[in-house]
């Protein structure tokens, strides 16, 4: 399916609807991960088909762990398919692995293929490849991986990783991130001995939910997790749940239009992911969650009534569980009475944009006041919106979170340049479009899936 180019927004009066978004990134790369490394076969329900994951599940199959697709999301890739593990056994790949945009992906790779008897090489787009690494290299070096960055930048990808027999090692993490978390309990199975992650703050558990889901016996006690090394993860029957990160642009949209009623299906609910409910319920937001299934990863339906809004202060314990949300949370201040303060958040300079910056540009062209600080922002809400020419700079979370603006501004809101919200929410066109034209019921928003079982 060829991507749109560009968004065209106009505002709202209503919302009233119900659907389901798509599979949930962050828990689809690590699906694709463990099922390749696993003993037997593992089918995979509700995969998130974006241009990330399949990046990845691609590279496990470069690495020997092929993949049959079942079901798949017409124009995108499979929702439905069964992976033959290898049983740790992986094999060198012929060719440079390409992650495309994907940080989560490069990040776990390099912490798998660090452990690996052959050596291998990264590589990514042009955003990737400006993102730094160092905060994988430190440890999984300490740990004792040869690898070379060979990017434009200091401590860029490409990424030449030289792997061998690891040491354990006890790693305490300076920033709270579940991508070196995770890289370094991932290569901490190729290690001889426990290894051990110290947090600093709670970050998401999808790796350890997921291990577990496996087979693979970890450890946790507070924000310390530890792992030991030479198990081998078992083939598994796993469905990913709706992405909490993609429903936040929807949650946001009904949340700030008085009157309002959404019901979001088959969510996420994994509490290291649900921060964005406790900061719209601050901010004024009538929610219920209902889990109705924790067996691995908790999932629900939300429904949300909307109320008007006022501005909240994101606290600095929510931050690292908000990162992806931020932007859209952004755009709710700028709909919102009163003021937000958004702190503690300098990790949003080196996502795939510098998310700081873009924010408060594309804000300020829609009218709203915004000030600048090094590590986040501050909103003055309720004022105005009016329509502008707004670039995605490439970003995924800026393309969509500003298709939201656009549905409360004056007049018609281009956002440029869209393409890439392929690399996690394939279908949001189309539910965009279902919202711009007042659809309420699920098939309106249902994605054309073609079926091979």
């Amino acid at each position: 399916m060829t991507p749109m180019s560009e968004f065209r927004v106009t505002a709202i009066s209503s919302l009233h609807a119900e659907f389901s978004v798509p599979g949930d990134k962050s828990i689809s790369h690590r699906a694709a991960i463990l099922s390749g490394l696993a003993t037997g076969i593992s089918t995979i329900r509700n995969f998130l088909p974006s241009e990330d994951c399949l990046n990845t599940l691609m590279a496990m199959q470069a690495l020997g762990a092929r993949h049959e697709v079942l079901a798949e999301l017409a124009g995108y890739g499979p929702t439905q398919l069964v992976i033959h593990g290898q049983a740790r056994q992986l094999s060198a790949p012929s060719a440079p692995i390409d992650c495309g945009n994907s940080g989560t992906g490069m990040r776990l790779l390099a912490g798998l293929l660090a452990g690996q008897a052959f050596s291998s090489e990264l590589i990514g787009d042009a955003s990737l490849s400006s993102r730094p690494m160092g905060r994988i290299i430190t440890p999984l070096g300490q740990m004792g991986a040869v690898i070379e960055t060979r990017g434009e930048n200091p401590g860029c990808a490409p990424l030449v990783i030289h792997g061998c027999a690891l040491t354990p090692i006890t790693y305490q993490m300076p920033v709270a991130s579940a991508q070196v978390k995770s890289a370094i309990l991932l290569a901490g199975l190729f290690a001889n001995g426990i290894t051990t992650v110290i947090q600093p703050a709670a970050t998401r558990d999808h790796t350890e939910r997921m291990l577990a889901s496996f087979g693979v016996n970890i450890r946790q006690d507070g924000n310390t997790i530890s792992i030991e090394g030479g198990q081998t993860p078992v083939a598994c029957e796993f469905t990913v749940p709706g992405d909490i990160s993609s429903a936040a642009f929807w949650l946001v949209a009904a949340a700030a239009l008085p009157g309002s009623r959404l019901l979001l299906n088959n969510v996420g609910l994994n509490p290291t992911r649900t921060a964005i409910l406790k900061v719209l319920g601050r901010m004024g937001a009538h929610m219920i969650d209902t889990v109705h299934h924790s067996s691995a990863e908790p999932s629900g339906n939300i429904e949300i009534h909307g109320a008007p809004l006022t501005g909240t202060t994101i606290l600095p314990g929510e931050v690292p569980n908000l990162i992806d949300e931020i932007p859209v949370i952004a755009v709710a201040a700028a709909l919102a009475s009163g003021r937000t303060v958004i702190r503690n958040a300098r990790e949003l300079r080196v996502k795939e944009t510098d998310r700081i910056s873009t924010v408060v540009a594309n804000l300020r062209a829609m009218g709203a006041t915004v000030s600048e600080f090094d590590d986040g922002m501050e909103i003055v809400g309720a004022q105005p919106l009016h329509a502008a020419a707004i670039d995605s700079f490439g970003d995924h979370r800026i393309a969509m979170a500003f298709a939201i603006a656009g549905l409360f501004a004056t007049g018609e809101t281009v956002i440029h340049n869209t393409a890439c919200v392929n690399t996690s929410y394939p279908g949001f066109a189309h539910h965009l479009q279902a919202i711009l034209n007042h659809r309420s019921a699920p098939e309106d928003f249902t994605l054309p899936t073609l079926s091979y079982l």
